[in-house]
């Protein structure tokens, strides 16, 4: 579910933008209620559902279960804080509580076309079985009179956004390891039950508010993975693996033979984003942005470390066979990660204790108490708590 994009004070765009892939806004508006929301958006996008007036096809029926479908009337929808090529997305409250509602475009249900229908449903059937803490958490969602997705509101917005706020600073290592650490994660989830993302870039990445922690969302153009072939409309040309790209035009709904292996492709340019804190291809248009990617053109990764140098080039090989699993891909980033702490942080001083029996006896008999086994284990796990503090705090500093 993507969020907005601004403007700086002086009105010029941010570094990196590109309007055609993200589909931004620069000056989000308040609305009181869904009634309102509607009314507005409709004559928004009503050149749009002009243009696809042939595609709609009113005798789709949801097959979507009765207990993920909330009650619209209970949700209260506040400023655009985002929008899509077929949605807009809003802060809102849904039984008084803070959330984010995603609204398909055009907001008449009977005027949405046919496939866009057909996505909404794979989307909400897919969010609604997630449950990881690297997921953004699905609510409910609503077919009539307008199609809309409510999820859990992320206070600290987009990781776009977040990275443009601080350029051309870089973020701290240790912080750009751990939000990839996070993401990671979310898609090992994603991939272990058989489901392609297809869309990963830091406008889908959602952070907590105290910018510490990512959840993936939009999960718009996520599917689970076929083997006979799916289509190569999916992604956003920036983040998108070069199989996906095809040197002869193909027809609209035409299919290619791809895997898992593209989220793979589109982590490592998100990686390098969150290491250079930099606009991937910057400057090209879309056109020489796929022709460089096919041609096996990739960001610079000039003053990275070593060991992330090699995971970058593993996971946007050429040849998907040779990109890593998102498992491998979350222990490699572990390890660097307590490499990285262990280098950085002193450790406590340790102490000896010599807690031979004759010591014990004297100590028991001082204190007026009889030893036994469980003073032991409570000495080695105080011993064992020191060190993952220690981690902890390399965390959060």
């Amino acid at each position: 579910m993507q969020q907005g994009n601004y403007k700086d004070k002086g009105g010029s765009e941010m570094d990196g933008r590109e309007e055609d892939d993200l589909f931004e806004l620069s000056s989000p508006y308040s609305l009181q209620n869904i009634g309102n929301t509607i009314s507005k958006l409709t004559s928004t996008f009503c050149d749009d559902a002009e243009d696809e007036e042939d595609d709609i096809d009113n005798s789709f029926a949801f097959q979507i279960d009765r207990s993920l479908l909330i009650d619209p009337r209970l949700v209260l929808v506040d400023k655009m804080i985002g929008e899509g090529s077929y949605s807009t997305v809003h802060e809102g409250f849904y039984k008084l509580k803070p959330v984010a509602v995603k609204i398909i475009q055009p907001s008449n249900t009977s005027a949405v076309t046919r496939d866009h229908k057909e996505r909404f449903q794979r989307e909400v059937l897919l969010l609604s079985r997630m449950n990881h803490e690297n997921v953004v958490k699905f609510i409910g969602a609503s077919v009539e009179p307008t199609m809309m997705i409510v999820t859990e509101l992320m206070k600290g917005e987009t990781l776009q956004k977040y990275l443009w706020s601080v350029r051309p600073k870089r973020l701290d290592l240790k912080l750009s390891i751990s939000l990839a650490l996070d993401i990671s994660r979310a898609m090992e989830y994603l991939h272990a039950n058989g489901i392609i993302h297809r869309d990963l870039k830091p406008s889908n990445l959602l952070l907590t508010e105290d910018r510490m922690q990512i959840k993936l969302a939009d999960f718009g153009l996520a599917r689970e993975e076929a083997m006979g072939g799916m289509t190569c409309e999916a992604g956003t040309y920036r983040w998108m693996a070069p199989e996906l790209y095809s040197r002869d035009p193909l027809p609209v709904g035409a299919k290619k033979h791809y895997d898992h292996k593209v989220d793979v492709y589109s982590f490592s340019i998100v990686l390098w984003e969150l290491l250079t804190n930099k606009a991937p291809f910057k400057g090209r248009d879309n056109v020489t942005v796929a022709y460089a990617a096919a041609k096996n053109e990739r960001p610079s990764v000039e003053s990275l470390p070593g060991d992330i140098v090699s995971l970058l080039q593993s996971c946007w090989a050429e040849d998907p066979k040779i990109r890593p699993e998102f498992k491998e891909i979350t222990g490699s980033l572990t390890n660097f990660l307590q490499n990285l702490c262990s280098t950085e942080t002193t450790p406590p001083k340790i102490v000896s204790m010599d807690y031979s029996e004759s010591h014990v006896q004297e100590d028991s008999i001082d204190a007026g108490h009889v030893p036994n086994k469980a003073d032991d284990k409570g000495k080695k796990q105080k011993t064992s708590s020191t060190f993952f503090s220690c981690f902890d705090d390399c965390l959060s500093d």
